[in-house]
């Protein structure tokens, strides 16, 4: 069953950044999107398995910093290649200063 956990404050992540969050044996990226939005995809790139917390953010894309294949992190779709296999999205809400994502 889904469940809510805290992964970071909203003050952990720079407005167009990203943060690492571990949990449960699983690995995650946390985003703060422009204008104040979080978002959380799985924390791997589909193309190489390299953590996404290295990479650059752009908008709303995040680049792998291995091979620079960008994933629109609000959706995980595949904006380019040889990243072509969908980034796994978490559902995210805030809850005062606290950043939660619902992880299975």
């Amino acid at each position: 069953m889904p469940q809510w956990i805290k992964a970071c404050s909203i003050h952990d992540i720079d407005e167009e950044d990203l943060i690492r969050f571990d949990h449960a044996g699983a690995s995650y990226a946390i985003y703060h999107a422009p204008g104040g939005t979080f978002y959380a995809t799985a924390g791997h790139c589909t193309h190489e398995n390299v953590h996404l917390c290295d990479g650059l953010v752009m908008g709303h894309l995040i680049e792998c910093p291995k091979h620079n294949g960008q994933f629109d992190y609000r959706t995980g779709e595949a904006m380019r290649t040889p990243a072509c296999i969908t980034l796994k999205t978490y559902a995210v809400k805030v809850d005062g200063d606290a950043v939660l994502i619902e992880v299975p």
